[in-house]
């Protein structure tokens, strides 16, 4: 008999139809009479109930049907008696298609984040983490679809490189050197030259410079792809691996990318509400109680457009009045979280983009105003997370930009694949970087990133 997914059987009323269900045990409880088998197969946080007459089973088979165990299940589909389900099954044959150890460590009792994490290997099966992972694929589904819809062009960008997008050096090197016998130049340093790719190469940080490329091309891109940052962090917001989707747009101004900005994180979220429902209504209740209002808000309310100057008075005047912040304000500084979500959460009370950074915090590549003091960068700032979007106008001019790297002492060699766009053909262009797992940790309520990621890559940790 041809399976049926768990998802597609509670939608149907045929009652009294034969069917084939596939799935994990949940849980099992009853009498020596008949047994309730809570199954699930992933395809919704719903389980379905399996009703099974013991004296109907070779004692074996129901010794076996512990939770986590596997099994294929023949029986009609009936109206479900209980409220929780319209639909259960009548089990006529059941084959264990896997057996489940007495050690199996998800068990019906509560489990900490902290041990999930150290069972990630099947930590999917439990309902929080089958939520979250099930929001990740919609939310991949959701960004593929509005820059289909809007006209950009899947671009794949390289994972090595031989460049810093961010110029801050934190990289993973890539290299097939012996490295307790590395060749050596005539001054002692490492002979890259004789590497696979003759060159220092490493993981990449980001694709946008590859991006700009296939902008001032195409017109208008995005990457969406895995990118690596060797930070020795231990922070609930920070990965060693992780995913971005980056754009790039030819002919793109401030105002426009801000737009941008704020038409896709509000297309995101509603793809969220509209197709994930089962999965929010079922986090709202178990992780965040405001999960689905916070959501909501987000499709209501427009973006404030905040200048970086603006946003330091607002926050200095806060602490005049009696506001605590864990790190000092003062124009010039970065930004902390909890800075940025007051902004958000306190004072605006909607998401806020800031733009005009001062010069000193941002990267080379943002245009520079004509104060001479800030770029036209912006920052999306949103409830629980603080930053969600970074991005910028980039500068088209090959003079200031060049100019620019020899300010912050970066070396033009490597870079000149980069540059050559500034003198061939320029034009004016702009884009922004969001980072995936953070998108997910928003839309789902979680608190940790290490949670919206299958296998969580952190410092002195690549179990799995």
């Amino acid at each position: 008999m041809e399976r049926t997914k768990v998802i597609d059987l509670l939608r149907r009323e045929d009652y009294g139809a034969d069917v084939n269900v596939k799935g994990w045990v949940r849980t099992k409880r009853g009498s020596k009479a008949v047994n309730f088998v809570a199954l699930n197969d992933g395809s919704t946080i719903k389980n379905v109930q399996i009703v099974v007459d013991v004296d109907k089973f070779d004692e074996a088979v129901i010794k076996n049907i512990t939770t986590g165990a596997c099994l294929s299940v023949d029986g009609v589909m009936v109206k479900s008696q209980g409220a929780e389900q319209s639909v259960e099954i009548q089990a006529k044959s059941i084959e264990i298609l896997g057996l489940c150890g007495e050690d199996y460590p998800l068990q019906k009792k509560g489990h900490s984040m902290e041990f999930l994490r150290e069972h990630a290997n099947i930590r999917m099966r439990t309902n929080t983490f089958g939520a979250v992972f099930r929001i990740r694929h919609n939310m991949a589904m959701a960004i593929h679809t509005f820059f289909h819809e809007h006209g950009f062009f899947y671009w794949n960008s390289p994972l090595i490189t031989a460049s810093d997008c961010e110029g801050a050096g934190q990289m993973f090197q890539v290299t097939t050197l012996d490295i307790k016998n590395a060749p050596k130049t005539k001054e002692g340093d490492v002979d890259y030259s004789q590497d696979f790719f003759g060159a220092q190469t490493s993981l990449t940080v980001s694709g946008q410079l590859e991006g700009e490329l296939a902008a001032t091309a195409l017109g208008a891109i995005y990457t969406f792809g895995p990118t690596f940052r060797a930070e020795n962090s231990n922070t609930p917001r920070h990965l060693a691996e992780f995913w971005m989707i980056e754009p790039e747009v030819a002919f793109l101004d401030l105002k426009g990318l801000m737009d941008l900005e704020e038409e896709f994180i509000k297309y995101c979220v509603k793809w969220a509400l509209d197709h994930c429902k089962d999965d929010l209504e079922f986090l709202n209740k178990m992780i965040d109680k405001s999960l689905i209002e916070r959501l909501e808000g987000v499709l209501k309310e427009d973006f404030v457009r905040l200048p970086y100057t603006e946003g330091i008075k607002i926050l200095e005047a806060a602490i005049a009045k009696g506001k605590k912040f864990e790190f000092p304000v003062s124009w010039g500084c970065d930004l902390a979280s909890e800075h940025e979500r007051y902004l958000v959460e306190e004072h605006f009370k909607k998401p806020v983009i800031m733009i005009d950074y001062p010069k000193e915090i941002k990267s080379f590549y943002m245009k520079i105003n004509e104060d001479n003091k800030t770029v036209q960068g912006t920052d999306v700032l949103f409830p629980s997370i603080g930053e969600i979007i970074g991005g910028s106008v980039r500068e088209e001019s090959y003079e200031k930009l060049t100019n620019r790297m020899k300010e912050l002492d970066m070396k033009l060699d490597g870079y000149e694949w980069y540059l050559e766009t500034r003198k061939f053909g320029s034009c004016p262009h702009a884009g922004f970087g969001l980072g995936f797992e953070r998108l997910i940790l928003f839309v789902t309520g979680m608190t940790n990133i290490r949670d919206v990621i299958p296998f969580p890559r952190t410092p002195k940790n690549a179990a799995f």
